[in-house]
């Protein structure tokens, strides 16, 4: 009687491919982590800088209200039908190219003060790269700035009514003469008639 002995087989190596796809995975884990903790200072910083934006938006609507009141309280406007910022030709017209919708903040405020120089090359603006943060000595902060026109938001319906204008603001930040966050708000204004509820 003859007894055959078979050798079993046993895969060597295998602990180590078990182990090489384990630090491979906590590699990966690893590279994933730092990533994400890298650019969390980044991302925060962003979101700063946009908040430093808006809220010089915010600046120029007060500014802005506070002007605007005035010339009519003093009878420089009676309505806001020659104050309209109509030009380069298209900038109010939403089916323009030129309409300042479809620019960016940074576009326009190229148009407006291509220079950067606080001086518009526009008619009609009621603000111009305008800083607003004091610094110390009487100076003011040129980082942080708001740019302010009024719109006609009827125009190509129609029909315009003078009284009432969309104003336009946007705020910037600036790092030098680069800039590096803006924001805009659009809201819309109405004169109230005497004795009509507001």
């Amino acid at each position: 009687m003859q007894i055959h002995h078979r050798k079993r087989f046993t895969p060597r190596g295998a602990g180590l491919i078990v182990v090489m796809i384990i630090i491979s995975f906590l590699l990966a884990v690893g590279v994933v982590l730092m990533t994400i903790t890298g650019s969390g200072p980044k991302i925060a910083g962003n979101v700063r800088q946009y908040q430093e934006a808006f809220n010089a938006a915010e600046a120029g609507f007060d500014m802005s209200w506070l002007s605007i009141e005035d010339r009519f309280a003093n009878g420089a406007w009676t309505s806001f039908d020659a104050q309209y910022l109509n030009m380069p030709a298209g900038i109010d017209q939403p089916n323009q190219p030129g309409y300042f919708r479809r620019q960016s903040d940074q576009q326009l405020l190229t148009l407006i003060d291509p220079e950067a120089d606080g001086t518009p090359n526009l008619n009609n603006v009621l603000f111009c790269n305008q800083p607003f943060i004091h610094l110390g000595g009487g100076q003011l902060d040129p980082r942080y700035t708001y740019t302010a026109f009024l719109v006609d938001d009827e125009v190509g319906s129609g029909t315009t009514d003078p009284r009432d204008a969309m104003l336009v603001l946007i705020g910037c930040v600036r790092a030098g003469t680069d800039i590096v966050s803006t924001a805009r708000l659009e809201v819309v204004l109405t004169i109230q008639q005497p004795g009509t509820a507001p």
